[in-house]
């Protein structure tokens, strides 16, 4: 067994030396804080009061009154801590640290063997005791002092003294407390006399520094109007005074000669100290002039309704924010029709006007860029009224000026028709009524109307919720809420919801026609006629995919016979040519040109050149599955359109009986759909993929949504396994369009759950999302498809390439056929990079309406737009 030597113990005692010296340093602190907190707080608040100077500013009297207090509560203090203060003794620190030890170690390392100590055992188990011991002795540390006096001081004197005293360094001075010297009998002759101390503050919009009048000499003094004067007289009350005319106050004598003085200047005038060391100052003020704004012209309408009203402001100091208020300027508009009654009462509309980020704002240009298509008074007569305010809070207000309000228009008759009877709706609740019975005339063929038989149930729909509401009654909120879906409905006739590339040129064409007769402003025209491109382009490539699908042959030769052939340079001259003349006020030769790109459109056939008749990648398949499952998902929802007419009117579907003949006579060719802008063509995709409407129209009602749900799901079916060899999997786009096609396929399983409860509304509400999920699912296809195009043709070098370079001229270009320098291949841009320009403008255009982006970066897209 171990043995517990005497070495053992003084080497555990060496341990707690140090220990035990702190903590006896600790009691020492405890003992002179608990004794001596009166005494420092009266102390340490003396010395406040002095480095703050507050015995500059009491009478004399009541600063010896404060001296004799502040003595005998010090001694007061002095004598309570005397009593109380005790030095600690070793032994109570040392007892200290052994009782915050387990078993207390220390005083067990101390004591010894009471008896037993003969027997060899009972010796050996006093030795183990003290060597364990002495372990937890050498593990001591310093125990910290009771700091606390919460329970003598239940007011927190204590705290108050040191926050003073912490105030008192920061804001006041040390060398005051020797001040308090002059104050003593015989001290009066080393005074120095009164001394005063002043600033002036201009306004901080001015951005003119702060003045310190004691390093000013007399004489004129400019200042800005609002400049805040400060001044602080030193010394005996009445020795100083302040004479001012500037601020248009009258002070009487004993306001004069107070210590403290703060005024602004508003007028000429002077400023005079009066006394010794007094000085004379004849003020000037540099008045702060009115802002001015004005408007530079009238306001330019872009194509989509956006409205931009250039107009400059100016300020001396610059202009702090600005507004337009736009209201109706009722006595102008035409009061025919549904603005016969009185207007609903509408607020006027506020905008901010956009200001300079950076720069300076004393005087500059700005548009105010805004689109107020929606909004009741859209086209209709409004003034309008800028305003500006500077720093000072003046205003500035031009004249009210009269203006059309610029909104959209629309040149598709029927969603021109919507809008109409959408704004005499906002006009006034009582129109609702009128609004129903024009919109149900409106839409009482629907087939002859619509291209979209969805289009006509959700027009059909919102009649109902207008006559329903204008029989009970129609809100505000109900009231926005029916405009807001009649406009997305005008936008959906106007814009087209449409798969088919032949449908959306059709579209534009006629749109672009309506626009040159209805003598639409240059912008809208220019707009139309980039529309009119893009769609053609599209079409174009339909063409190209079906051309390659077409097998050679005498039926491929008798077909060339008989169509146009023309290349898309071709095309695109035709279009510029119809855009040059419409430029020059021409519309009756543009009109002319038109119609004739339109029947050349009708049966164009697209001339390759140099091109093989190779087969389609993954990606141009893909898409073709896709449109096919659009067409086929546009089908199934027309059909439960007629199904659910069929259950509500029997009779509704007398005059479709021609059409649904011409679909079951075997051709597919809709004959009834003719001059509905490519209909017809839609009825015969479906006729040929055997999806027509005499498969809806067999068996019962019950046995007809059975039916319909059978070929959604066979269509779910179709979507999932093209979902599944869907290309572009490691792009961005990819995943877009996979996450698109997975909203389709929900979609679509809601919409066969509602066919097979018989809710056919529901299930066609859920058919245009799936159609919708499908075209932002092809949209972002071809996004990925044009991606891996542009990346496959950065890093080619493959044989085409050879092949190319043997055809090419010392300085790289390629050679024609006949050997002449020059291409005999199509020089335009492929159709992925003309897809990309489309996007980059119209994210160009989309950024230089935000005012919220800085001038310089609108400007500069503004430049990009004007150049492009």
């Amino acid at each position: 067994m171990a043995t517990f030597t005497p070495n053992d113990l003084r080497r555990a005692m060496a341990a707690v030396r140090w220990p035990l010296r702190w903590t006896r340093l600790g009691m020492f602190a405890e003992a002179a804080v608990q004794s001596l907190w009166p005494l420092m707080t009266v102390c340490l608040l003396s010395l406040a009061a002095l480095m703050l100077g507050l015995h500059e500013t009491l009478p004399i009297e009541a600063v010896w009154a404060a001296f004799v207090v502040a003595i005998s509560a010090a001694i007061g203090a002095l004598v309570y801590g005397l009593r109380r203060f005790r030095i600690p003794s070793k032994g109570a620190a040392m007892a200290r640290l052994d009782a915050s030890l387990p078993g207390r170690p220390i005083t067990a390392l101390l004591d010894v063997q009471a008896i037993g100590a003969e027997d060899d055992a009972s010796a050996d188990v006093w030795r183990a005791h003290k060597q364990r011991m002495a372990s937890r002795a050498e593990a001591a540390r310093a125990v910290p002092g009771d700091l606390r006096v919460s329970d003598r001081d239940p007011y927190a004197l204590r705290y108050v003294a040191v926050l003073a005293f912490g105030i008192a360094l920061l804001f006041g001075s040390i060398w005051r407390v020797g001040s308090v010297t002059e104050m003593a009998p015989g001290a009066g002759g080393l005074a120095s006399g009164p001394v005063w101390e002043g600033w002036a503050e201009p306004p901080r919009y001015t951005g003119r520094p702060t003045l310190y009048l004691n390093d000013l000499n007399e004489g004129v003094l400019r200042l800005p109007v609002g400049t805040l004067m400060t001044l602080r007289l030193y010394g005996e009350v009445g020795a100083l005074a302040l004479e001012e005319t500037v601020s248009g106050a009258v002070a009487t004598l004993e306001e004069s000669q107070e210590l403290a003085q703060d005024f602004k200047v508003l007028q000429d005038g002077e400023i005079a100290i009066n006394g010794p060391d007094g000085r004379r100052w004849d003020v000037s003020v540099m008045a702060d002039q009115a802002p001015k704004i004005s408007i530079l012209g009238q306001p330019e309408v872009a194509a989509l309704g956006e409205m931009r009203l250039p107009f400059a402001a100016e300020d001396d100091y610059g202009v702090e924010a600005g507004e337009a208020r736009i209201t109706l300027d009722l006595a102008s508009v035409d009061r025919r029709y549904g603005l016969i009654i009185d207007p609903d009462v509408r607020p006027e509309i506020v905008i901010p006007l956009p200001m300079p980020i950076a720069g300076d704002r004393a005087s500059f240009e700005e548009n105010l860029i805004d689109d107020f298509s929606e909004h009741p008074w859209a086209n209709l007569p409004v003034t309008i009224t800028l305003t500006a305010l500077d720093a000072a809070e003046q205003q500035a207000v031009t004249a009210p000026n009269k203006i059309t309000l610029p909104g959209r228009r629309f040149f598709d008759p029927l969603a021109a028709a919507v809008i109409e009877q959408r704004r005499y709706l906002l006009w006034s609740r009582a129109n609702a009524g009128e609004t129903a019975q024009v919109l149900r005339a409106i839409s009482y063929l629907p087939q002859d109307i619509f291209r979209s038989e969805t289009t006509a149930l959700r027009l059909n729909r919102l009649i109902s919720r207008l006559e329903l509401r204008a029989s009970y009654g129609l809100d505000e909120e109900v009231q926005d809420d029916l405009a807001q879906e009649l406009w997305d409905l005008a936008l959906e006739l106007e814009e087209g919801d449409l798969a088919d590339a032949l449908e959306r040129m059709r579209r534009a064409q006629d749109r672009l026609n309506e626009a040159m007769k209805n003598g639409a402003s240059d912008q809208e025209i220019a707009e139309l006629m980039q529309e009119l491109r893009r769609a053609t382009e599209e079409y174009m490539q339909q063409l190209q995919r079906q051309q390659a699908e077409e097998q050679e042959g005498e039926q491929n030769q008798q077909q060339q016979g008989e169509t146009m052939q023309m290349t898309q340079d071709d095309l695109q001259r035709m279009m510029d040519r119809i855009q040059e003349l419409m430029e020059q006020g021409r519309m009756a030769e543009a009109e002319q040109a038109l119609k004739e790109l339109q029947e050349l459109m009708e049966n164009m056939r697209v001339t390759e050149s140099q091109q093989g008749q190779g087969g389609q990648s993954a990606g141009e398949q893909a898409m073709e599955d896709l449109a096919e499952t659009l067409r086929e998902q546009q089908g199934l929802s027309d059909q439960a359109f007629r199904d659910l007419q069929e259950q509500f009117n029997p009779n509704a579907q007398t005059g479709e009986s021609q059409q649904n003949e011409g679909r079951n006579g075997g051709q597919g060719r809709g004959e009834s759909h003719e001059g509905q802008n490519g209909q017809g063509q839609e009825g015969e995709q479906q006729g040929q993929n055997g999806q027509g409407g005499q498969q809806g129209q067999d068996g019962s009602a019950g046995g007809q949504e059975q039916g319909l749900a059978e070929r959604q799901q066979a269509l779910r079916d179709e979507l999932s396994r093209q979902e599944g060899q869907l290309p572009g999997q490691g792009t961005q786009e990819g995943r877009d369009a996979r996450e698109a096609l997975g909203r389709a396929g929900d979609a679509m399983d809601e919409a066969e759950e509602a066919l097979r409860n018989q809710d056919l509304a529901e299930a066609i509400d859920n058919q245009s999302q799936a159609m919708e999920a499908l075209r932002e699912g092809m949209r972002s296809l071809g996004e990925a498809m044009a991606e891996e195009e542009q990346n496959r043709q950065a890093g080619q070098g493959t044989a085409e390439s050879d092949r190319r370079g043997d055809n090419r001229d010392p300085l790289g270009r390629e050679q024609g056929s006949n050997g002449a320098s020059g291409s005999d291949n199509d020089l335009t841009l492929n159709d992925e990079a003309y897809g990309r320009a489309r996007e980059l403008l119209d994210e160009i255009r989309r950024r230089s309406g935000e005012t919220a982006r800085p001038e310089v970066e609108r400007d500069y897209l503004n430049r990009l737009l004007d150049r492009f």
